[in-house]
């Protein structure tokens, strides 16, 4: 099999949906993420009806304000933190304190002192602002194509979905069976189960050192990315206006549950549970399910890589407050007119969102998309690690990838030396003469020699198991390296360590 055959644009869906099944990183991510979303709406709902038992809808709502103020103002500084440092630590981190604060506040219920329960609570609604920057920053770094970057978008969309309605059901069953406390407990262990799932994953920065900065003026410079693009700030302002609706919906639950229907609190967890099913089956829920997949993976692909943290850190913390400025609009529009007018109010957030938002909102995929998966693989090889980030996105943006079956000869010994290629998932091995020379992963590179030294491949690399390499043509690869003096060092370095290996 030749390399100019193996070329492909690695685009079907079927393919990048069954490549997730083979990428254990990504199923890890996802996988805490589905922890994370239970214990998300689970302990939302069991504090709203912690809050409404003791004072009704206007205590509730201000119990949601008083957890998402802080989150909102909160957000964007941490996340920060997902460019310059790594996105899984972050996340793990997260997670730990997510699941420390929820037992705290399970404690508190449990003791009866409302007031550390719901400082407890607010703990953890900070806390909760790490896991969408630092996943959305994450992702694709564990992604091997741009493809399987969507699909795992598209899997993080449907997980959420299942988790709303499984977390409703979680907490309507927990409240009428053994109390509000208990929900919190449960998914303190569940967030603990999150952060052992992430823990041991290890991705670079999309940020190199050169480009970090105070986390101040990092905030900053998303901030100011968010202002100048008009399609940047149509994606956000759709987003906080879904969040509005869902910080809404998620008091009116409470209130049909126990105030118009008349049932016990467990009731609200079930009303969650029949929203969540909506989000799999029904038109309401789905809309809100591809708006969240389709605006997240348009922005991973509009911004530059090393602002993804950040402008995600800003949409964290814009949904906390349009979260919050729900949480505030159901009681003043059940003072104005009962519950009927709350319900009607909240359908019109997202419509009249939608038309304040023109025709733009019908070309928010017409931009030019940032090769944010190559970027991040390119990131994480030794060899590109010092570049700067325009020159790494320049290269990103020429890789071609290329698909091999197991036993598929990439590079054949003695042919001339075309092109340098950044393995993004499989195995491959390299012999020379015959003789067994290396094994190489993602995260590695193969091809360098023949163009530095300017001589014939010196060795054959085969397929081990099936791969997905990235294609970067010879002038473009030496363009890069023999002009940057630290990246030139490097590969000389590596160069000259396999032509001594025995």
């Amino acid at each position: 099999m030749s390399t100019t055959a193996a070329v492909s644009r690695s685009g079907r869906p079927a393919r990048a949906f069954g490549s997730l099944a083979g990428n254990r990183a990504l199923l890890r991510v996802l996988a805490a993420y589905l922890m994370f979303t239970l214990t998300e709406y689970a302990v939302w709902i069991a504090m709203l009806v912690f809050a409404y038992g003791r004072g009704g809808t206007a205590t509730a709502g201000l119990v949601a304000v008083a957890q998402l103020i802080p989150a909102a103002v909160v957000a964007p500084m941490v996340a920060a933190v997902a460019d310059r440092r790594s996105p899984a630590a972050l996340l793990a981190g997260g997670y730990l304190v997510q699941a420390a604060a929820m037992a705290a506040t399970a404690a508190a219920v449990g003791a009866g002192t409302p007031l550390a329960a719901y400082a407890g609570a607010v703990v953890a609604a900070t806390a909760v602002t790490t896991t969408r920057p630092a996943q959305s920053a994450l992702i694709p770094s564990v992604a091997a194509t741009p493809d399987q970057l969507t699909a795992a978008n598209v899997v993080a969309g449907w997980v959420e979905a299942a988790g709303v309605a499984a977390a409703g059901l979680l907490a309507g069953v927990l409240i009428s069976l053994a109390g509000v406390g208990s929900v919190f407990a449960v998914c303190a262990g569940l967030g603990l189960l999150a952060a052992l799932l992430v823990a041991g994953l290890r991705t670079p920065p999309l940020a190199a050192d050169a480009d970090a900065g105070a986390d101040a003026a990092g905030v900053a410079e998303g901030l100011r990315l968010a202002v100048r693009q008009p399609r940047l700030r149509l994606m956000l302002a759709l987003l906080t206006a879904d969040a509005v609706v869902i910080g809404a919906l998620d008091l009116l639950i409470v209130i049909l549950a126990i105030a118009v229907l008349g049932r016990q609190p467990g009731w609200a967890g079930y009303l969650q549970f029949a929203f969540g099913i909506g989000a799999l089956l029904a038109v309401a829920g789905a809309g809100h399910s591809l708006l969240a997949v389709a605006t997240r993976t348009l922005l991973q692909r509009s911004v530059p890589p090393h602002l993804i943290g950040r402008i995600f850190g800003v949409l964290e913390g814009l949904t906390m407050a349009g979260l919050a400025l729900g949480a505030l609009l159901v009681p003043a529009l059940v003072h104005l007119g009962g519950s009927r007018l709350a319900v009607l109010g909240v359908a019109a957030v997202l419509p009249l969102a939608a038309v304040a938002g023109g025709r733009a909102v019908f070309r928010l995929d017409g931009g030019t998309a940032v090769p944010v998966v190559e970027i991040a693989l390119l990131r994480s090889l030794p060899l590109f690690a010092e570049l700067p980030a325009p020159a790494i996105e320049g290269l990103a943006a020429s890789l071609r990838p290329v698909q091999l079956g197991a036993g598929a000869v990439l590079i054949r010994q003695g042919d001339p030396g075309d092109a340098y290629f950044a393995i993004a998932a499989g195995e491959l091995d390299a012999e020379q003469d015959g003789r067994f020379l290396g094994r190489y992963g993602r995260g590695e590179g193969v091809g360098e020699i023949a163009l530095l030294r300017a001589v014939p491949r010196t060795a054959t690399v085969t397929a081990r198991t099936a791969a997905t390499v990235y294609r970067l043509d010879r002038d473009l690869f030496l363009t890069a390296v023999l002009g940057h003096a630290p990246t030139r060092r490097h590969a000389d370095r590596i160069a000259t360590e396999r032509l001594a290996t025995p």
